[in-house]
Formats: structure tokens, sequence, C-alpha cells
């Protein structure tokens, strides 16, 4: 390798150390400042970089914010892909989902998406990167409840594609509401978890109560046979 070929080598390590840092920083910015507080100076200064490479790397901080949404999400996503498809019933889903609310609102991770949310309403840009942030989320959830309410009574009743970013964007929501009246969001919470209970019972009928029922939902929803 050239003298050239390595100077360009290490400039373009550098370069990519210096966007991921700079992701990470624009993911901080949000957590401590929120949308309004997000600037080229606060995503720079948790970054540890000088401000002007934000327009050098990404043209303008919406473009580095919509990266870093998509960035942050992949990642989270990431994190629970396996445990998500441990899940074998919807009791195990919901139980799931508030240890991940937990752990994700620790770390300010729902806080990112809220704020990006927000955001999104005034700046158009950061749209179709935060739609895609959910998106990510409530592919995997779809996942989930295809598998689970196979042979269920809701099998065929509900719309996975639509729960699943019902599920998704309640979650914000309860980021939402925890901060303003942390009781009410954790009833939310318990009230899903009992929903899967009494699901898990609908489950254990007999056969013939099951049809019952499956009938009964399909006849409800429009969607009899």
């Amino acid at each position: 390798m050239s003298g050239e070929e390595k100077s360009r080598g290490a400039r373009d390590g550098k370069g990519r150390e210096t966007r991921e840092k700079l992701l990470d920083g624009a993911l901080r910015a949000l957590v401590e400042h929120g949308i309004a507080g997000a600037s080229a100076r606060t995503v720079a200064a948790a970054a540890g970089v000088n401000q002007a490479l934000v327009f050098y790397h990404f043209g303008s901080v919406d473009d580095l914010l919509a990266a870093a949404c998509r960035r942050g999400a992949e990642q989270r996503v990431a994190r629970h892909r396996d445990r998500l498809r441990a899940v074998t019933c919807l009791t195990e889903l919901l139980a799931f989902g508030r240890a991940m609310h937990v752990e994700e609102r620790d770390a300010g991770h729902v806080a990112v998406l809220a704020q990006l949310l927000a955001g999104a309403q005034t700046h158009p840009r950061l749209a179709p990167a935060t739609a895609a942030g959910l998106d990510l989320w409530a592919e995997e959830i779809e996942g989930v409840l295809r598998r689970v309410l196979a042979g269920t009574p809701l099998d065929g009743v509900t719309d996975p594609a639509g729960l699943a970013r019902a599920v998704a964007a309640s979650f914000i929501g309860l980021e939402l509401y925890e901060g303003v009246d942390p009781d009410a969001a954790d009833a939310a919470l318990t009230a899903l978890e009992q929903l899967g209970a009494l699901l898990a019972a609908v489950d254990e009928l007999n056969p013939v109560a099951r049809k019952a029922v499956t009938y009964a939902l399909r006849r409800s929803g429009g969607r009899g046979r």
C-alpha cells in the first residue's frame, strides 16, 4: 500500500469516527435538551467535536437528527430482537413490553422517539426517519403477534400489522403520559397485562367454547365465515 493510500485510509477512518461521534451526540442532545434544544452547538458539545463538522458530514442538523433516529432505532431493535423472538404467548409479550418500557425509558431512548415525533410536526425532513424508526419496532412486534395469535380465537379477527403499530405508538404515548402522571401510566400498562390474562383464559376454554368465542368475535368484527 502506498503512502497516499494509507493517508486516505486514515482520513476515511477518522471521518467515520467523527460521524459516529456526531450520531451519538445527536441522541444525547435530544435526551438532554429536547428537540427545541438540539442544535449544532449542543450536538457538537455532546459529541466533543467542532460544530462545523455537523454541516460537513450531514449537511444540516435535521439531516443529522434523522440519521441518528434511524441508527438509534436499529440498535435498540437489534438489542431486543432475540428476546422478542423467544416470546411464546401474548401474556409474555405484554410482560416483556413492560420490562422493555422501563429499560428504554431509563436509557432515554423512548424520549428520543417522542422528541422526534414532536419535531416532525414542524420539521418535515424528520418525519420519514421517525416513521422508519417506529416501523422497525412495529415490524418486530407484528412478527410476534402473528406467531402468538395463530390458532387463538383472535386469529383472523385482528389485523396484526395495525395492532403492532398501535402497540408501538402506545409506548411513545405512555412515555409522555408518565412524565405528567406516572401512576396513570402504570395503570395503563397493568390494564394491558390484565387483557393478556383474559385472552389467555379464553385460550384455555374447551374446544366448543373456543369455537363459540371465535365465531362471536368474527361476527362482531364483520369477518364471519
